[in-house]
Protein backbone atom coordinates (compact mmCIF):
# COMPACT_ATOMS: atom_id res chain seq x y z
CA UNK A 1 0.00 0.00 0.00
CA UNK A 2 2.66 2.25 0.74
CA UNK A 3 4.69 1.41 -2.07
CA UNK A 4 1.67 2.29 -4.39
CA UNK A 5 1.09 6.02 -2.02
CA UNK A 6 4.98 6.25 -3.07
CA UNK A 7 4.66 5.43 -6.28
CA UNK A 8 1.68 7.66 -7.12
CA UNK A 9 3.63 10.43 -5.29
CA UNK A 10 7.04 9.90 -7.30
CA UNK A 11 6.28 12.56 -10.22
CA UNK A 12 5.63 15.18 -8.09
CA UNK A 13 8.71 14.68 -5.68
CA UNK A 14 10.95 14.67 -9.19
CA UNK A 15 8.83 17.83 -9.96
CA UNK A 16 9.65 19.67 -6.28
CA UNK A 17 13.04 17.98 -6.60
CA UNK A 18 14.06 20.22 -9.66
CA UNK A 19 12.17 23.41 -8.40
CA UNK A 20 14.26 22.69 -5.35
CA UNK A 21 17.39 22.02 -7.39
CA UNK A 22 16.72 25.48 -9.56
CA UNK A 23 16.50 27.29 -6.37
CA UNK A 24 19.54 26.18 -4.71
CA UNK A 25 22.13 28.55 -3.74
CA UNK A 26 25.56 28.65 -6.02
CA UNK A 27 28.60 27.08 -4.74
CA UNK A 28 29.95 30.64 -4.86
CA UNK A 29 27.58 31.63 -1.94
CA UNK A 30 28.91 29.57 0.83
CA UNK A 31 27.65 29.73 4.52
CA UNK A 32 29.27 29.87 7.78
CA UNK A 33 28.57 27.48 10.35
CA UNK A 34 26.18 30.08 12.36
CA UNK A 35 24.52 31.43 9.05
CA UNK A 36 23.47 27.73 7.98
CA UNK A 37 22.50 27.23 11.55
CA UNK A 38 20.19 30.77 11.44
CA UNK A 39 18.75 29.81 7.91
CA UNK A 40 17.95 26.39 9.47
CA UNK A 41 15.95 27.96 12.09
CA UNK A 42 14.07 29.94 10.17
CA UNK A 43 13.28 27.23 7.50
CA UNK A 44 11.89 25.36 10.65
CA UNK A 45 10.05 28.51 11.91
CA UNK A 46 8.12 28.63 8.61
CA UNK A 47 7.36 24.95 7.98
CA UNK A 48 5.37 25.57 11.31
CA UNK A 49 3.92 28.41 10.18
CA UNK A 50 2.69 26.27 7.35
CA UNK A 51 1.49 23.75 9.43
CA UNK A 52 -0.63 26.31 11.51
CA UNK A 53 -2.17 27.77 8.16
CA UNK A 54 -2.71 24.25 6.59
CA UNK A 55 -4.64 23.39 9.73
CA UNK A 56 -6.61 26.48 9.75
CA UNK A 57 -7.13 25.70 5.93
CA UNK A 58 -8.32 22.03 6.89
CA UNK A 59 -10.68 23.55 9.49
CA UNK A 60 -12.21 26.21 6.89
CA UNK A 61 -12.80 23.27 4.50
CA UNK A 62 -14.76 21.57 7.35
CA UNK A 63 -16.58 24.20 7.88
CA UNK A 64 -17.63 24.50 3.99
CA UNK A 65 -18.37 21.10 3.79
CA UNK A 66 -20.87 21.04 6.90
CA UNK A 67 -22.43 24.16 5.51
CA UNK A 68 -22.34 22.97 2.19
CA UNK A 69 -24.24 19.95 3.93
CA UNK A 70 -26.57 21.79 5.59
CA UNK A 71 -27.62 23.82 2.76
CA UNK A 72 -28.07 20.84 0.83
CA UNK A 73 -30.38 19.01 3.32
CA UNK A 74 -32.40 22.66 4.06
CA UNK A 75 -32.49 22.63 -0.64
CA UNK A 76 -33.41 18.90 -0.96
CA UNK A 77 -36.09 18.94 2.11
CA UNK A 78 -37.68 22.40 1.51
CA UNK A 79 -41.19 22.07 1.84
CA UNK A 80 -41.39 23.24 -1.17
CA UNK A 81 -40.20 22.41 -4.82
CA UNK A 82 -37.06 24.21 -6.44
CA UNK A 83 -35.98 24.16 -10.00
CA UNK A 84 -32.56 25.75 -11.77
CA UNK A 85 -33.58 26.04 -15.62
CA UNK A 86 -31.05 27.50 -18.20
CA UNK A 87 -32.48 30.30 -20.93
CA UNK A 88 -34.06 27.57 -23.07
CA UNK A 89 -36.23 26.38 -20.05
CA UNK A 90 -34.30 22.84 -19.04
CA UNK A 91 -34.17 21.53 -15.77
CA UNK A 92 -30.39 21.83 -14.75
CA UNK A 93 -31.03 20.50 -11.42
CA UNK A 94 -34.06 19.85 -8.91
CA UNK A 95 -34.24 19.26 -4.94
CA UNK A 96 -35.95 16.06 -3.88
CA UNK A 97 -39.44 17.85 -3.41
CA UNK A 98 -39.76 19.24 -6.79
CA UNK A 99 -39.01 15.38 -7.73
CA UNK A 100 -41.69 14.21 -5.62
CA UNK A 101 -44.00 16.86 -7.03
CA UNK A 102 -43.34 15.65 -10.23
CA UNK A 103 -43.52 11.82 -9.91
CA UNK A 104 -39.39 11.53 -11.12
CA UNK A 105 -36.12 10.83 -9.91
CA UNK A 106 -33.81 13.82 -9.63
CA UNK A 107 -31.69 12.60 -12.16
CA UNK A 108 -34.79 11.88 -14.65
CA UNK A 109 -35.61 15.92 -14.65
CA UNK A 110 -32.26 17.15 -15.57
CA UNK A 111 -32.28 18.51 -19.41
CA UNK A 112 -36.00 17.82 -19.13
CA UNK A 113 -38.33 20.98 -20.41
CA UNK A 114 -40.33 22.18 -17.41
CA UNK A 115 -42.77 22.54 -19.51
CA UNK A 116 -43.13 19.17 -20.46
CA UNK A 117 -44.89 19.10 -16.67
CA UNK A 118 -47.78 21.91 -17.06
CA UNK A 119 -50.87 21.02 -18.29
CA UNK A 120 -51.48 22.00 -22.06
CA UNK A 121 -54.43 24.37 -21.39
CA UNK A 122 -52.39 26.43 -18.80
CA UNK A 123 -48.62 26.58 -20.80
CA UNK A 124 -49.29 29.92 -22.07
CA UNK A 125 -49.45 30.74 -18.29
CA UNK A 126 -45.67 29.78 -17.99
CA UNK A 127 -45.26 31.06 -21.34
CA UNK A 128 -45.87 34.91 -20.52
CA UNK A 129 -44.63 34.67 -16.54
CA UNK A 130 -41.03 33.69 -17.94
CA UNK A 131 -41.54 36.45 -20.91
CA UNK A 132 -41.82 38.83 -18.12
CA UNK A 133 -39.48 38.16 -16.06
CA UNK A 134 -36.84 38.16 -19.07
CA UNK A 135 -38.64 41.60 -20.06
CA UNK A 136 -38.13 42.93 -16.52
CA UNK A 137 -35.32 40.79 -14.11
CA UNK A 138 -38.12 41.42 -11.71
CA UNK A 139 -39.13 38.22 -10.14
CA UNK A 140 -43.00 36.82 -11.18
CA UNK A 141 -45.45 34.41 -10.26
CA UNK A 142 -48.11 32.39 -11.27
CA UNK A 143 -50.90 29.59 -10.78
CA UNK A 144 -51.28 26.97 -12.69
CA UNK A 145 -51.68 23.06 -13.09
CA UNK A 146 -48.90 20.73 -13.07
CA UNK A 147 -49.38 16.60 -14.22
CA UNK A 148 -46.91 14.58 -12.57
CA UNK A 149 -45.70 11.61 -14.59
CA UNK A 150 -48.54 9.28 -13.71
CA UNK A 151 -50.95 11.96 -15.56
CA UNK A 152 -52.01 13.13 -12.51
CA UNK A 153 -52.71 16.83 -12.37
CA UNK A 154 -52.66 19.17 -9.34
CA UNK A 155 -52.54 23.29 -8.87
CA UNK A 156 -49.51 24.58 -8.15
CA UNK A 157 -48.22 28.33 -7.55
CA UNK A 158 -44.76 28.81 -9.66
CA UNK A 159 -42.65 31.61 -8.85
CA UNK A 160 -39.56 32.32 -10.78
CA UNK A 161 -36.36 35.13 -10.53
CA UNK A 162 -33.23 35.50 -12.65
CA UNK A 163 -30.13 34.51 -11.40
CA UNK A 164 -26.41 33.71 -12.60
CA UNK A 165 -24.47 30.85 -12.76
CA UNK A 166 -20.75 30.72 -12.70
CA UNK A 167 -19.63 31.43 -15.24
CA UNK A 168 -21.86 34.36 -15.72
CA UNK A 169 -25.19 32.83 -17.84
CA UNK A 170 -28.03 33.91 -17.04
CA UNK A 171 -30.40 31.11 -15.21
CA UNK A 172 -34.23 31.11 -13.96
CA UNK A 173 -34.93 29.81 -10.57
CA UNK A 174 -38.31 28.53 -9.99
CA UNK A 175 -40.40 27.70 -6.92
CA UNK A 176 -43.11 25.14 -7.19
CA UNK A 177 -45.81 25.11 -4.27
CA UNK A 178 -49.14 22.58 -4.40
CA UNK A 179 -51.76 24.88 -3.69
CA UNK A 180 -54.50 22.10 -4.39
CA UNK A 181 -55.56 22.46 -1.70
CA UNK A 182 -56.48 25.83 -1.08
CA UNK A 183 -58.21 25.66 -4.99
CA UNK A 184 -60.44 23.20 -3.30
CA UNK A 185 -61.04 25.19 -0.61
CA UNK A 186 -61.69 28.40 -3.36
CA UNK A 187 -63.83 27.05 -5.13
CA UNK A 188 -65.52 25.55 -2.02
CA UNK A 189 -66.52 28.52 -0.95
CA UNK A 190 -67.14 30.01 -4.14
CA UNK A 191 -69.47 27.42 -4.46
CA UNK A 192 -70.84 28.36 -1.12
CA UNK A 193 -71.22 31.61 -1.85
CA UNK A 194 -73.34 31.07 -4.49
CA UNK A 195 -76.01 28.96 -3.04
CA UNK A 196 -75.87 31.57 -0.24
CA UNK A 197 -76.53 33.91 -2.91
CA UNK A 198 -79.20 31.35 -4.22
CA UNK A 199 -80.75 31.20 -0.89
CA UNK A 200 -80.95 34.78 -0.45
CA UNK A 201 -82.34 35.49 -3.69
CA UNK A 202 -85.18 32.46 -2.47
CA UNK A 203 -85.53 34.16 0.80
CA UNK A 204 -85.57 37.86 -0.70
CA UNK A 205 -88.66 36.87 -3.04
CA UNK A 206 -90.22 34.66 -0.44
CA UNK A 207 -90.50 37.86 1.96
CA UNK A 208 -91.33 39.71 -1.02
CA UNK A 209 -94.29 37.35 -1.36
CA UNK A 210 -94.64 37.39 2.53
CA UNK A 211 -94.97 41.24 2.37
CA UNK A 212 -97.31 41.27 -0.44
CA UNK A 213 -99.89 38.93 1.13
CA UNK A 214 -99.36 40.45 4.36
CA UNK A 215 -100.53 44.12 2.56
CA UNK A 216 -103.08 42.22 0.59
CA UNK A 217 -104.62 40.86 3.56
CA UNK A 218 -104.55 43.91 5.75
CA UNK A 219 -106.67 45.53 2.97
CA UNK A 220 -108.99 43.37 2.61
CA UNK A 221 -109.50 42.92 6.04
CA UNK A 222 -109.42 46.40 6.49
CA UNK A 223 -112.15 47.68 3.68
CA UNK A 224 -115.22 45.63 5.80
CA UNK A 225 -113.73 46.64 9.37
CA UNK A 226 -114.28 50.06 8.09
CA UNK A 227 -117.64 49.76 7.46
CA UNK A 228 -118.17 47.51 10.47
CA UNK A 229 -116.45 49.87 12.55
CA UNK A 230 -117.87 53.24 10.85
CA UNK A 231 -120.90 52.45 10.74
CA UNK A 232 -120.82 50.50 14.58
CA UNK A 233 -119.91 54.28 15.84
CA UNK A 234 -122.54 56.20 13.86
CA UNK A 235 -125.30 53.68 15.63
CA UNK A 236 -123.82 53.88 19.04
CA UNK A 237 -124.16 58.11 18.19
CA UNK A 238 -127.33 57.82 16.91
CA UNK A 239 -130.33 60.04 17.63
CA UNK A 240 -132.82 58.62 19.12
CA UNK A 241 -129.94 57.02 21.53
CA UNK A 242 -129.88 52.79 21.24
CA UNK A 243 -131.60 51.53 24.25
CA UNK A 244 -129.36 49.24 26.62
CA UNK A 245 -130.03 46.15 24.53
CA UNK A 246 -128.93 47.69 21.39
CA UNK A 247 -126.10 49.67 23.18
CA UNK A 248 -124.34 46.39 24.75
CA UNK A 249 -124.58 44.54 21.10
CA UNK A 250 -123.19 47.58 19.49
CA UNK A 251 -120.56 47.61 22.18
CA UNK A 252 -119.94 44.05 21.55
CA UNK A 253 -119.38 44.79 17.87
CA UNK A 254 -117.19 47.64 18.32
CA UNK A 255 -115.16 45.28 20.97
CA UNK A 256 -114.90 42.35 18.35
CA UNK A 257 -114.00 44.77 15.53
CA UNK A 258 -111.34 46.62 17.23
CA UNK A 259 -109.51 43.53 18.58
CA UNK A 260 -109.71 42.06 15.56
CA UNK A 261 -108.32 45.52 14.29
CA UNK A 262 -105.40 44.87 16.77
CA UNK A 263 -104.53 41.82 15.67
CA UNK A 264 -103.73 42.90 11.98
CA UNK A 265 -101.91 45.95 13.55
CA UNK A 266 -99.53 43.86 15.46
CA UNK A 267 -99.10 41.13 12.85
CA UNK A 268 -98.38 43.98 10.67
CA UNK A 269 -95.90 46.03 12.91
CA UNK A 270 -94.11 41.76 14.02
CA UNK A 271 -93.33 41.05 10.11
CA UNK A 272 -92.08 44.49 9.21
CA UNK A 273 -89.69 44.51 12.41
CA UNK A 274 -88.81 40.96 11.72
CA UNK A 275 -87.96 41.57 8.18
CA UNK A 276 -85.57 45.02 9.35
CA UNK A 277 -88.04 46.98 6.90
CA UNK A 278 -88.88 49.02 10.02
CA UNK A 279 -87.41 52.80 9.64
CA UNK A 280 -86.52 54.59 13.09
CA UNK A 281 -85.42 58.12 13.74
CA UNK A 282 -83.56 58.14 16.81
CA UNK A 283 -83.27 61.97 18.38
CA UNK A 284 -83.19 63.02 21.72
CA UNK A 285 -86.91 62.19 22.94
CA UNK A 286 -88.39 63.28 26.37
CA UNK A 287 -89.08 60.87 28.92
CA UNK A 288 -91.91 63.06 30.42
CA UNK A 289 -93.40 64.11 27.63
CA UNK A 290 -93.60 60.99 25.99
CA UNK A 291 -95.48 59.33 29.42
CA UNK A 292 -97.44 62.29 28.90
CA UNK A 293 -98.96 61.10 25.90
CA UNK A 294 -99.21 57.51 27.60
CA UNK A 295 -100.91 58.60 30.35
CA UNK A 296 -103.87 60.22 27.77
CA UNK A 297 -104.01 57.15 25.18
CA UNK A 298 -104.54 54.59 28.33
CA UNK A 299 -106.57 56.02 30.01
CA UNK A 300 -109.88 54.86 29.25
CA UNK A 301 -108.29 51.27 29.69
CA UNK A 302 -107.58 52.63 33.60
CA UNK A 303 -110.68 54.30 33.92
CA UNK A 304 -112.76 50.73 32.90
CA UNK A 305 -110.32 48.78 35.19
CA UNK A 306 -109.96 50.73 38.04
CA UNK A 307 -106.63 49.75 38.38
CA UNK A 308 -104.27 52.85 39.76
CA UNK A 309 -101.49 54.30 37.85
CA UNK A 310 -98.52 55.76 39.21
CA UNK A 311 -95.77 58.09 37.04
CA UNK A 312 -92.81 59.41 37.84
CA UNK A 313 -92.19 63.15 38.43
CA UNK A 314 -89.21 64.64 37.05
CA UNK A 315 -87.53 67.31 38.62
CA UNK A 316 -85.12 68.21 35.61
CA UNK A 317 -86.24 67.13 32.37
CA UNK A 318 -84.61 63.43 31.27
CA UNK A 319 -83.60 62.80 27.61
CA UNK A 320 -83.05 59.34 25.34
CA UNK A 321 -82.07 58.41 22.10
CA UNK A 322 -85.27 56.72 20.82
CA UNK A 323 -87.93 56.85 17.78
CA UNK A 324 -90.75 58.82 19.42
CA UNK A 325 -93.60 56.74 18.26
CA UNK A 326 -91.80 53.39 18.63
CA UNK A 327 -90.90 54.01 22.40
CA UNK A 328 -94.28 55.25 23.01
CA UNK A 329 -95.39 51.83 21.47
CA UNK A 330 -93.20 50.03 24.07
CA UNK A 331 -94.93 52.07 27.22
CA UNK A 332 -98.26 51.84 25.99
CA UNK A 333 -97.64 47.72 25.55
CA UNK A 334 -96.26 47.48 28.82
CA UNK A 335 -98.41 49.92 30.65
CA UNK A 336 -101.53 47.94 29.14
CA UNK A 337 -100.09 44.44 30.14
CA UNK A 338 -99.68 45.36 33.72
CA UNK A 339 -103.26 46.71 33.84
CA UNK A 340 -104.75 43.75 32.11
CA UNK A 341 -103.21 41.14 34.46
CA UNK A 342 -103.75 43.00 37.64
CA UNK A 343 -105.76 42.02 40.29
CA UNK A 344 -108.41 44.16 41.22
CA UNK A 345 -108.36 47.74 43.23
CA UNK A 346 -104.20 47.43 42.16
CA UNK A 347 -101.80 49.10 40.71
CA UNK A 348 -99.18 50.02 37.79
CA UNK A 349 -95.79 51.91 38.61
CA UNK A 350 -93.53 53.65 36.73
CA UNK A 351 -90.11 54.41 37.75
CA UNK A 352 -87.08 56.17 35.75
CA UNK A 353 -83.84 55.36 37.06
CA UNK A 354 -79.86 55.96 35.87
CA UNK A 355 -78.31 52.58 34.98
CA UNK A 356 -74.37 53.01 34.43
CA UNK A 357 -72.82 55.83 33.35
CA UNK A 358 -74.58 56.52 30.14
CA UNK A 359 -78.28 54.73 30.44
CA UNK A 360 -81.83 55.40 31.66
CA UNK A 361 -83.76 52.36 32.50
CA UNK A 362 -87.45 52.29 32.71
CA UNK A 363 -89.44 50.31 35.07
CA UNK A 364 -93.84 49.19 35.01
CA UNK A 365 -94.30 47.33 38.41
CA UNK A 366 -97.22 45.49 38.51
CA UNK A 367 -98.94 43.75 42.05
CA UNK A 368 -100.81 40.92 39.25
CA UNK A 369 -100.55 37.46 40.40
CA UNK A 370 -96.71 37.31 39.16
CA UNK A 371 -94.89 34.99 37.07
CA UNK A 372 -92.88 31.39 37.65
CA UNK A 373 -88.96 31.58 36.45
CA UNK A 374 -90.02 29.45 33.59
CA UNK A 375 -92.82 31.35 32.88
CA UNK A 376 -90.17 34.37 32.65
CA UNK A 377 -88.08 32.71 30.22
CA UNK A 378 -90.99 32.32 27.55
CA UNK A 379 -91.78 36.11 27.87
CA UNK A 380 -90.34 37.37 24.86
CA UNK A 381 -91.70 34.72 22.32
CA UNK A 382 -94.53 35.20 19.53
CA UNK A 383 -97.74 33.85 19.97
CA UNK A 384 -96.91 32.51 23.67
CA UNK A 385 -99.91 33.79 25.95
CA UNK A 386 -98.21 31.77 29.30
CA UNK A 387 -101.33 29.91 29.20
CA UNK A 388 -104.07 32.79 29.31
CA UNK A 389 -105.46 31.70 26.48
CA UNK A 390 -108.59 30.34 27.95
CA UNK A 391 -108.51 34.06 29.91
CA UNK A 392 -111.09 36.47 29.67
CA UNK A 393 -108.63 39.00 28.60
CA UNK A 394 -108.19 39.30 25.08
CA UNK A 395 -104.55 39.19 23.78
CA UNK A 396 -102.47 38.09 20.64
CA UNK A 397 -99.00 37.33 22.40
CA UNK A 398 -97.39 39.49 19.44
CA UNK A 399 -96.98 42.90 22.08
CA UNK A 400 -93.98 41.99 24.02
CA UNK A 401 -92.28 40.63 21.04
CA UNK A 402 -92.70 43.41 18.93
CA UNK A 403 -91.27 45.31 22.32
CA UNK A 404 -88.36 43.54 21.87
CA UNK A 405 -87.45 44.00 18.63
CA UNK A 406 -88.06 47.70 18.83
CA UNK A 407 -86.06 48.80 21.96
CA UNK A 408 -83.10 46.67 20.44
CA UNK A 409 -83.22 48.60 17.25
CA UNK A 410 -83.02 51.96 19.50
CA UNK A 411 -79.77 50.49 20.77
CA UNK A 412 -81.62 49.08 24.17
CA UNK A 413 -82.21 46.12 26.05
CA UNK A 414 -85.71 44.84 27.50
CA UNK A 415 -86.03 42.32 30.32
CA UNK A 416 -88.52 41.17 33.20
CA UNK A 417 -88.49 39.54 37.14
CA UNK A 418 -91.45 38.45 38.40
CA UNK A 419 -92.41 37.06 41.73
CA UNK A 420 -95.55 34.30 42.50
CA UNK A 421 -97.88 36.37 44.23
CA UNK A 422 -96.25 40.05 44.83
CA UNK A 423 -96.02 41.07 40.70
CA UNK A 424 -93.82 41.78 38.07
CA UNK A 425 -91.20 44.15 36.79
CA UNK A 426 -90.71 44.79 33.41
CA UNK A 427 -88.15 47.32 32.38
CA UNK A 428 -85.82 48.37 28.97
CA UNK A 429 -83.08 50.71 29.17
CA UNK A 430 -82.13 53.16 25.97
CA UNK A 431 -78.76 55.10 25.93
CA UNK A 432 -79.27 59.07 27.83
CA UNK A 433 -79.33 61.78 24.99
CA UNK A 434 -79.06 65.62 25.78
CA UNK A 435 -81.34 67.97 25.45
CA UNK A 436 -82.60 68.97 21.82
CA UNK A 437 -81.48 72.58 20.35
CA UNK A 438 -84.21 75.14 21.32
CA UNK A 439 -86.20 75.98 18.34
CA UNK A 440 -86.70 71.92 17.04
CA UNK A 441 -89.54 70.80 19.16
CA UNK A 442 -91.56 70.64 15.90
CA UNK A 443 -90.87 67.11 15.02
CA UNK A 444 -90.11 66.06 10.76
CA UNK A 445 -93.35 65.28 9.23
CA UNK A 446 -95.48 67.67 11.87
CA UNK A 447 -97.48 70.55 10.76
CA UNK A 448 -98.12 73.75 12.46
CA UNK A 449 -101.92 74.06 12.97
CA UNK A 450 -102.95 76.83 10.47
CA UNK A 451 -105.63 79.52 11.33
CA UNK A 452 -109.18 79.00 9.48
CA UNK A 453 -109.87 81.32 7.09
CA UNK A 454 -114.03 80.30 7.88
CA UNK A 455 -115.08 80.26 4.46
CA UNK A 456 -119.10 79.37 4.73
CA UNK A 457 -119.22 76.18 2.39
CA UNK A 458 -116.75 74.20 1.64
CA UNK A 459 -116.48 71.33 -1.56
CA UNK A 460 -114.90 67.62 -0.34
CA UNK A 461 -113.95 65.39 -3.21
CA UNK A 462 -113.77 61.82 -2.12
CA UNK A 463 -112.36 59.23 -4.08
CA UNK A 464 -114.03 55.77 -3.66
CA UNK A 465 -115.05 52.39 -5.24
CA UNK A 466 -116.50 50.32 -2.66
CA UNK A 467 -119.95 51.49 -1.77
CA UNK A 468 -120.44 50.77 1.96
CA UNK A 469 -116.64 53.10 2.38
CA UNK A 470 -118.41 55.79 0.37
CA UNK A 471 -121.84 56.06 2.56
CA UNK A 472 -119.94 55.69 5.49
CA UNK A 473 -117.92 58.77 4.95
CA UNK A 474 -121.55 60.75 3.81
CA UNK A 475 -123.05 59.73 7.05
CA UNK A 476 -120.09 61.27 9.03
CA UNK A 477 -119.88 64.69 6.41
CA UNK A 478 -123.74 64.92 6.36
CA UNK A 479 -123.37 66.32 10.47
CA UNK A 480 -120.85 69.18 8.87
CA UNK A 481 -123.27 71.70 7.39
CA UNK A 482 -119.87 73.43 6.62
CA UNK A 483 -118.82 70.81 4.08
CA UNK A 484 -120.42 69.63 0.76
CA UNK A 485 -119.39 66.17 -0.28
CA UNK A 486 -118.96 64.86 -4.02
CA UNK A 487 -118.03 61.41 -4.71
CA UNK A 488 -115.95 60.04 -7.36
CA UNK A 489 -115.44 56.14 -8.19
CA UNK A 490 -112.44 56.19 -10.20
CA UNK A 491 -109.58 58.09 -10.93
CA UNK A 492 -110.68 59.63 -14.09
CA UNK A 493 -113.39 60.58 -13.04
CA UNK A 494 -112.13 62.13 -10.26
CA UNK A 495 -109.66 64.06 -12.17
CA UNK A 496 -112.15 65.18 -14.06
CA UNK A 497 -114.43 66.40 -11.10
CA UNK A 498 -111.03 67.84 -9.61
CA UNK A 499 -110.55 70.26 -12.19
CA UNK A 500 -114.27 71.07 -13.14
CA UNK A 501 -115.48 72.07 -9.17
CA UNK A 502 -111.52 72.96 -7.57
CA UNK A 503 -112.31 71.46 -4.39
CA UNK A 504 -110.82 72.71 -1.28
CA UNK A 505 -109.43 69.14 -0.10
CA UNK A 506 -109.62 65.91 -1.95
CA UNK A 507 -109.78 62.65 -0.36
CA UNK A 508 -108.28 59.87 -1.65
CA UNK A 509 -108.44 55.71 -1.48
CA UNK A 510 -105.43 54.06 -3.07
CA UNK A 511 -106.80 51.13 -5.10
CA UNK A 512 -109.08 52.35 -7.47
CA UNK A 513 -110.09 50.57 -10.53
CA UNK A 514 -107.98 51.57 -13.77
CA UNK A 515 -105.57 54.03 -12.46
CA UNK A 516 -104.27 54.21 -9.03
CA UNK A 517 -104.35 56.90 -6.09
CA UNK A 518 -101.10 57.54 -6.99
CA UNK A 519 -101.80 58.24 -10.18
CA UNK A 520 -104.48 60.35 -9.55
CA UNK A 521 -102.52 62.65 -6.95
CA UNK A 522 -99.66 63.14 -9.80
CA UNK A 523 -102.25 64.29 -12.25
CA UNK A 524 -103.47 66.81 -10.01
CA UNK A 525 -100.10 67.67 -8.85
CA UNK A 526 -98.96 68.32 -12.86
CA UNK A 527 -102.38 70.48 -13.50
CA UNK A 528 -102.08 74.30 -12.59
CA UNK A 529 -106.02 74.04 -11.67
CA UNK A 530 -105.62 71.41 -9.43
CA UNK A 531 -102.21 71.77 -7.92
CA UNK A 532 -102.78 73.78 -5.13
CA UNK A 533 -105.51 71.35 -3.42
CA UNK A 534 -104.18 69.45 -0.75
CA UNK A 535 -105.17 65.45 -0.77
CA UNK A 536 -105.27 63.31 2.51
CA UNK A 537 -105.06 59.42 1.65
CA UNK A 538 -107.55 57.68 3.32
CA UNK A 539 -106.85 53.88 2.23
CA UNK A 540 -106.71 50.30 3.34
CA UNK A 541 -103.12 50.20 2.36
CA UNK A 542 -102.13 50.28 5.74
CA UNK A 543 -98.33 48.86 5.69
CA UNK A 544 -95.50 51.31 6.78
CA UNK A 545 -94.12 51.25 3.33
CA UNK A 546 -97.24 51.94 2.13
CA UNK A 547 -97.52 55.28 4.46
CA UNK A 548 -94.16 56.23 3.65
CA UNK A 549 -94.59 55.65 -0.19
CA UNK A 550 -97.88 58.07 0.50
CA UNK A 551 -96.07 60.55 1.95
CA UNK A 552 -93.11 60.89 -0.46
CA UNK A 553 -95.46 60.80 -3.17
CA UNK A 554 -96.62 64.13 -1.78
CA UNK A 555 -100.42 63.57 -0.02
CA UNK A 556 -101.53 66.24 2.76
CA UNK A 557 -101.40 63.00 5.46
CA UNK A 558 -102.22 59.23 5.41
CA UNK A 559 -105.10 57.60 7.19
CA UNK A 560 -105.76 53.89 7.49
CA UNK A 561 -108.85 52.20 7.80
CA UNK A 562 -110.73 51.06 9.62
CA UNK A 563 -111.45 54.83 10.69
CA UNK A 564 -112.10 56.30 14.16
CA UNK A 565 -114.58 58.87 13.87
CA UNK A 566 -113.02 61.25 16.42
CA UNK A 567 -109.70 61.42 14.65
CA UNK A 568 -110.23 61.19 11.26
CA UNK A 569 -112.82 64.50 12.22
CA UNK A 570 -109.77 65.98 13.50
CA UNK A 571 -107.67 65.29 10.57
CA UNK A 572 -110.42 66.66 8.15
CA UNK A 573 -110.85 69.78 9.98
CA UNK A 574 -106.57 69.93 10.05
CA UNK A 575 -106.45 69.29 6.36
CA UNK A 576 -109.12 71.99 5.42
CA UNK A 577 -107.53 74.64 7.52
CA UNK A 578 -104.21 73.86 5.29
CA UNK A 579 -106.28 73.91 2.25
CA UNK A 580 -107.53 77.20 3.34
CA UNK A 581 -104.36 78.77 4.18
CA UNK A 582 -103.17 77.68 0.86
CA UNK A 583 -105.60 79.48 -0.99
CA UNK A 584 -105.51 82.28 1.24
CA UNK A 585 -101.73 83.32 0.11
Amino acid sequence: MISKQKSAGEPLRREAEEIARKRSLPESMAMTPKEAQELVHELQVHQIELEMQNEELRAAQLGLDASRARYFDLYDLAPVGYCTLDEAGLILEANLTAATLLGLERGELVKRPLSRFILKGDQDLLFLCRGRLKRTDQPQSCELRLVRADGTAFWASVAASVAHDLQGSAVHRVMLSDISARKLLDQTLEETNLKLERAKAVADKASLAKSEFLSSMSHELRSPLNAILGFAQLMEMGSPRPDAGQQESIGQILKAGWYLLELVNEILDLSAVESGKVTLCLEPTSIGEVLADCQAMIEPQVVKSGIRVVYPRFSTPAFVAADRTRLKQVLVNLLSNGIKYNRPGGSVTVSVEPFGADRLRINVTDTGEGLSQDKVAQLFQSFNRLGRESGTEEGTGIGLMVSKRLVELMGGAIGARSVVGEGSVFWFELSVAAPPAPGSALRAGEKAPVTPAGVALRTVLYVEDNVANMQLVERLVARRPDIQLIGAPDGASAIALARAHRPTLVLMDINLPGISGFQVLAALQRDPLTSDIPVLALSANAMPSDISRGMEAGFLGYLTKPIRIDEFMKALDLALETAEARRSR
